[in-house]
């Protein structure tokens, strides 16, 4: 195959229509992203957006543990509802489970109004495995953040050490705010808040102005049995590949049909390469249970690399050089069938080429994987790396 002038035939535009035809949302023009890698640079960007809204707040997460950057978040979060700010928070009441009850209640007495998603109830066992794993925050209905990353210590840094994990982060404006927003809405509902107040303002809100040339698609999913819109999305992907694929993950555990499907691009002559955790994996279990799918990939011409420095907890799809996918989801089965997730498309030439221009400076921290590398594997982990897959869809 000719990747190059099989790459030429397609266009942006061919594959915005393609996305919209299949996943039935429509793209947004006129939007800007800026991407923000690691801490040093997420944070001080989101805790900027906080500090200067002058009517709401909306900010949702999974994981919101310990550190001087999770007391930072309350503080600055008190401070604007202490201002008069609407700050609404959401809380995964198993992800957050761990966060200070010093920082809940001085939020509380400030004024922040504080939702906690799907609290574990012993006669709902069903729902404590479905999360909502979606990263959002919205300031004045201006700017919106997502991503990868969670409010804790091991996030803070610029991935200098093994304690300093690595991550992307993007801060949005432009009608693209609005599928940002929707994904705090959907669950705000479900923890059964009154969007009055929102309604009331989205009715009297003016058209949002052009503001780059940023083309983006909105994916928002939540907890199915078996099969969700991320799943169909990341399918999709994979068959509109012409000539590559670039996978950063820090969860990388597909099923046997995703797995056929990789392996099928690649045997058409797609370059495939997918970036996982190495030696600093925060989940020991799914990075066993994937093991096993490996060898066949490389067999199939799959180049896969283990992240060195530090935890590698990034989730992006390039395509082609022509679409990015951002946002929460991993390529695992939580994400594709368990979790609300907020995925995002880009069509951007910009924006595409930093996060080529990352994915190669990553991959130069990392180690190539190798079928005589996971042959050489002892058979304990073998062994164990059999029994955990048999439990691949909790991962």
């Amino acid at each position: 195959m000719n990747h190059t002038s099989a790459a030429s035939e397609s266009t942006p535009i061919d594959y915005q229509e393609a996305l919209e035809r299949t996943l039935g949302v429509p793209f947004t023009a006129g939007n800007q992203v800026k991407v923000l890698r690691n801490g040093i640079e997420i944070f001080p960007s989101m805790l900027e957006a906080i500090r200067q809204a002058h009517s709401t707040i909306e900010f949702l997460t999974f994981i919101y543990w310990t550190g001087d950057i999770a007391q930072e978040f309350a503080e600055a979060l008190s401070e604007r509802a202490r201002a008069g700010v609407q700050v609404r928070v959401i809380l995964d009441a198993v992800g957050a489970a761990k966060m200070s009850n010093e920082w809940l209640d001085s939020m509380n007495a400030a004024g922040v109004d504080i939702a906690w998603f799907r609290p574990p109830v012993r006669w709902k066992i069903w729902e404590v495995d479905n999360r909502t794993h979606r990263k959002v925050l919205v300031c004045d209905d201006k700017v919106a953040f997502t991503g990868g990353v969670g409010i804790s210590k091991e996030w803070e840094g610029d991935t200098r050490n093994s304690d300093e994990w690595r991550d992307t982060h993007f801060r949005i404006e432009g009608p693209a705010v609005n599928g940002v927003r929707a994904a705090f809405t959907d669950n705000w509902v479900e923890t059964d808040r009154s969007v009055r107040d929102e309604v009331e303002q989205m009715l009297h809100a003016k058209p949002r102005d052009a503001v780059g040339s940023c083309r983006i698609q909105a994916i928002k999913t939540s907890a199915a049995v078996n099969w969700s819109p991320i799943a169909t999305m990341f399918h999709v992907l994979l068959t509109l590949a012409r000539h590559k694929v670039r996978i950063a993950t820090a969860y990388f555990v597909p099923d046997s049909g995703m797995v056929r499907l990789l392996k099928e691009t690649a045997e058409r002559g797609v370059d495939i390469e997918i970036l996982i955790p190495g030696p600093h994996h925060d989940e020991r279990v799914a990075q066993l249970a994937q093991e096993d799918e490996y060898i066949p990939l490389l067999q199939a011409g799959v180049r896969m690399w283990a992240y060195q420095p530090s935890m590698m907890h990034t989730k992006t799809v390039i395509i082609d050089d022509a679409v990015a996918c951002i946002g929460s989801a991993n390529f695992n089965q939580r994400s594709m069938s368990k979790d609300d997730e907020l995925a995002l498309l880009l069509i951007d030439d910009t924006t595409v080429r930093e996060l080529d221009g990352h994915f190669d400076e990553d991959c130069a921290r990392a180690t190539e994987l190798t079928t005589e590398h996971l042959h050489r594997r002892g058979p304990l982990r073998k062994l164990l790396a059999k029994f955990v897959g048999l439990f691949r869809q909790q991962m």
